[in-house]
């Protein structure tokens, strides 16, 4: 049996055989087509998908029992028509519903009925729109209490229908942003009590109990004094591209959205999300995904959890204990879930073996972007992620990772300690080439524990990281990485400008990381370049031949086991050209970032 080739159309039909005259008209039909003839593999099955959106019913989701992966040899293929040539079809994959029976009031805000649904997130003729929000946190002096806040101001007793509205902690840790529910807002004619959602306030007070010695004083922080920002109420309705959702009738919610100029009733796309997962593949084998676009898909955690209880990059706090972490008697200390739960991810792939996805753009999404979980040989390449609520690639407890060429943007736009990508106790992993910028913490993240060994973070261009957070870096790796420095991580050829907020830092290796080397990388605009002195402190990291604007402390005193050696100093002023007309350095800036993908 030589190649297959199937073919899936919007204007096509799924009674249809699938061929390029008669196409299907759904991936599911098509996927169907290709289950019944995966055994008898004697060439490559390829899928082709026609200009197009299709509104996925149900996620698309691949299964090795079910007939979905390669075999004897062969793959199957998933792709866009005419894939890459210049004719290459638009195809989406979208997870979302189009909202209609829309009215505009008096004063210009339309409303829609939306039956359940309570979007985080909406997409308006193909741009996303904000939640509506109150910048300036609880108005008037605020108190906090046992179970919520009293401020002096009577302004919020006139928002209506409170229970929708969520407030968000900046900072709530350093590294941390909270988002807790409301559940009812009363008072009098001289002050108003908000009572917040429980469990999760009653957890959020265990979670962020902490002591900060070095701020001096006697170490209080409470970052849980008052909320910062107020999302997702219609009085905050005050900008276009706005919105929020009224649940007073259980079932039967409102959307109200303020439009932006020149968008009209009838004319204008709303889509909420509705999945809260595209695509997953569990346990599938020699399969390849190019040339979509996968977009608009949903989570509804801090929905029904009552919050987002953010400790680390894409850990929060949902069940369990707490677990009070020693920094040190001049330090302090900080509590952090003993059981930690990880964001998830609206495309995830799942045991996975040789599986390719390529060219793809990952976009308004309501989660994760892409997870990978103890996967082997898979392949991440020139796609993009943006738009994105949480993190935009994360890799857990998985061999051979290769991340490459991709371009990761504007993520953790509602789950700001979001890393750009994030690497968990991974076995040889690459991180290479990929282009990072404007994220609201981390741009590259290697987490170390007994499973890494041999990850490769090369030649990768990350810009304006740190946009929200504070204490990390472009790029962040933490504990040990493997048992030397020939199975350790390697750091080379990376180029970090800009990270924004104060205390951070270009190249992080923090909490007891070992066996690094960072070599030949250039670093520009950050607080400090490196760090030497961390807790637990590092040991076996080797900073050799970088470029950087500014000595970092300790340089002249490193721990035992850390070689600092032949790195340059360049004037903040006139740096960039002082690194070209270097030629190490030259080399170092033209290699980084993603290489010749346009067509």
């Amino acid at each position: 049996m030589p190649e297959i080739r199937l073919y899936v159309s919007p204007d096509g039909q799924d009674d249809w055989p699938g061929t390029a005259d008669r196409p299907f008209a759904t991936p599911g039909a098509a996927q169907k087509a290709v289950r019944a003839v995966t055994a008898g593999m004697t060439g490559d099955i390829i899928v082709s998908f026609a200009t197009g959106v299709h509104h996925l019913a149900e996620p698309l989701v691949f299964d090795d029992e079910s007939a979905d992966s390669g075999r004897n040899g062969f793959r199957v293929f998933y792709q866009a028509a005419d894939y890459g040539t210049p004719g290459q079809a638009k195809v989406e994959l979208n997870g979302g519903r189009r909202i209609t029976g829309w009215s505009a009031g008096e004063d210009g805000v339309w409303t829609a009925p939306v039956g359940d649904l309570e979007p985080r997130r909406l997409t308006v003729d193909g741009r996303p729109a904000a939640r509506a929000a109150l910048m300036t946190g609880l108005p008037g002096s605020v108190t906090k209490t046992s179970t919520g806040y009293v401020t002096d101001s009577v302004e919020p007793q006139s928002w209506p229908d409170p229970s929708g509205l969520e407030f968000v902690y900046p900072g709530v840790y350093p590294w941390s942003e909270a988002r807790l529910a409301v559940a009812s807002i009363s008072g009098d004619a001289t002050s108003t009590t908000i009572t917040m959602a429980q469990p999760a306030f009653d957890n959020a007070k265990s979670l962020y109990d902490s002591k900060w010695y070095g701020a001096g004083g006697d170490g209080t922080w409470d970052g849980l004094a008052a909320p910062s920002v107020l999302e997702n109420n219609v009085a905050f309705l005050t900008e276009p591209g706005t919105f929020a959702v009224s649940r007073t009738e259980p079932g039967d919610h409102v959307l109200h959205y303020r439009p932006r100029p020149g968008e009209e009733i009838g004319e204008t796309t709303v889509i909420a999300p509705v999945l809260e997962t595209l695509v997953s593949a569990q346990g599938v084998h020699d399969l390849v995904l190019r040339g979509f676009t996968l977009a608009d898909a949903a989570w509804s955690g801090p929905t029904r959890t009552g919050g987002y209880l953010h400790y680390h990059g894409n850990a929060r706090y949902e069940r369990g204990e707490f677990q009070k972490i020693d920094l040190g008697a001049d330090v302090g200390y900080v509590h952090v879930p003993a059981e930690p739960v990880q964001l998830p991810a609206n495309v995830s792939l799942t045991a996975v073996e040789r599986v390719t996805l390529e060219d793809n753009h990952f976009t308004r999404l309501g989660a994760g972007g892409l997870l990978i979980e103890g996967g082997t040989d898979v392949e991440i390449r020139a796609s993009v992620f943006d738009e994105i609520s949480g993190s935009g690639i994360a890799v857990h407890e998985s061999v051979r990772v290769s991340l490459a060429d991709n371009l990761v943007h504007h993520i953790g736009t509602e789950y700001r300690g979001s890393s750009a990508v994030l690497v968990v106790e991974s076995a040889e992993t690459t991180v290479t080439h990929n282009e990072i910028h404007d994220v609201p913490h981390n741009g590259i993240v290697i987490t170390g524990g007994e499973r890494a060994r041999g990850t490769q973070v090369t030649s990768n261009l990350v810009e304006r990281t740190m946009g929200k957070l504070m204490d990390g870096g472009g790029i962040y790796l933490s504990a040990p990485q493997g048992s030397s420095y020939a199975s350790g991580a390697t750091v080379r050829g990376n180029v970090i400008r800009d990270v924004l907020t104060s205390y951070n830092f270009g190249l992080y290796t923090d909490y007891g990381a070992a066996w690094i080397t960072v070599l030949g990388n250039v670093v520009h605009g950050a607080d400090t370049p490196i760090v030497l002195q961390v807790g637990p402190p590092m040991e076996n990291v080797a900073f050799v031949g970088n470029f950087w604007d500014v000595l970092p402390d300790s340089y002249d005193a490193p721990p035992k086991t850390v070689t600092v050696a032949g790195n340059a100093v360049l004037p903040k002023e006139g740096f960039e050209a002082a690194v070209r007309a270097d030629p190490a350095g030259a080399d170092i800036l033209a290699r980084a970032g993603r290489r010749g993908l346009e067509r």
